[in-house]
């Protein structure tokens, strides 16, 4: 709902101040979307989806140019821009789409499972961002199954269970709430046991 993929039931989205249901397009400029799977417009070579995508987003020549080098080179797909991303593995479309959303710079990340496929450098090097984006103070909205990475980026995490939001708030107020020694995953396995 957020992306603006599905309409609200009810209410209204905002992203920095921009209404997802009144405005879309406003919207959807304030943030860049990783889906949960990467298979998108494979039959273009990955130097013509990452231009395809600067394009939407006005990224201007120059810039684009220097951004899409420096961030497949972090990611090691620098050398496989000229292939067609049909004959890219799981990872290194996953990698792509990574590289697509950093592009225009937006201030809000929405990821959904965005390690899955990832090597563990590439891994890395994403949480890294993550972690830099946040710290200036932007905005990195991430779904995980893998709880351990949650509980070590995280500043807020959201608990959904059988697809209702049954806890929001910090590690802390967690394990205030329920139990001071568990790990993220434990206090999960906890909560939602008891649901």
């Amino acid at each position: 709902m957020i992306t603006g993929i599905l309409n609200p039931d009810e209410g209204d989205i905002l992203l920095d101040g921009k209404s997802i249901t009144k405005t879309p397009m406003d919207a959807k400029r304030q943030f860049g979307y990783v889906p949960d799977n990467p298979d998108m417009f494979v039959r273009l070579k990955g130097i013509e989806y990452l231009n395809f995508i600067a394009d939407i987003y006005q990224v201007p020549s120059e810039e684009r140019k220097e951004k899409i080098e420096q961030l497949a080179k972090k990611f090691e797909i620098y050398d496989d821009l000229g292939s067609t991303i049909q004959s890219y593995s799981h990872g290194m479309r996953q990698k792509l789409i990574v590289i697509s959303v950093l592009l225009h710079n937006p201030k809000n990340w929405i990821l959904d499972e965005p390690m899955t496929g990832l090597d563990p450098k590439a891994s890395f090097e994403l949480k890294e961002l993550m972690r830099e984006h946040a710290k200036n103070g932007n905005t990195v909205f991430f779904s995980t199954h893998v709880l351990e990475v949650a509980e070590k980026l995280c500043d807020r995490v959201g608990i959904i269970n059988r697809g209702k939001l049954i806890f929001v708030g910090t590690y802390e107020k967690l394990k205030e709430q329920f139990s001071e020694d568990g790990s993220l995953e434990e206090l999960f396995l906890e909560i939602t046991e008891n649901e």
